[in-house]
């Protein structure tokens, strides 16, 4: 899976932002936290979520269980506002 073409990010103000253009589907604003962003980041290229469970755990000291929650998490919205390919 990965971030679909069309969906771009920003960093403003010290925080993640992504908004897609025309065609995507969707127009809003999606604000990132740190977590998130980082989740986003790691959907630019071709990636699975145990595959970011995996960078996760390299970068943050959390346990597995909740890392993985925040990626189902974090995952599933983008996938409802259909910012995933899969």
């Amino acid at each position: 899976m990965k971030l679909k073409n069309g969906f771009y990010t920003r960093e403003v103000g010290g925080k993640q932002v992504m908004v897609g253009v025309a065609g995507t589907g969707f127009s809003g604003v999606v604000r990132s936290n740190e977590t998130a962003a980082f989740i986003v980041n790691q959907l630019k290229k071709e990636t699975s979520e145990d595959e970011i469970v995996s960078a996760m755990l390299a970068v943050y000291d959390a346990p597995e269980e909740k890392i993985r929650a925040d990626v189902k998490k974090i995952v599933g919205t983008l996938r409802e506002i259909g910012a995933i390919e899969e």
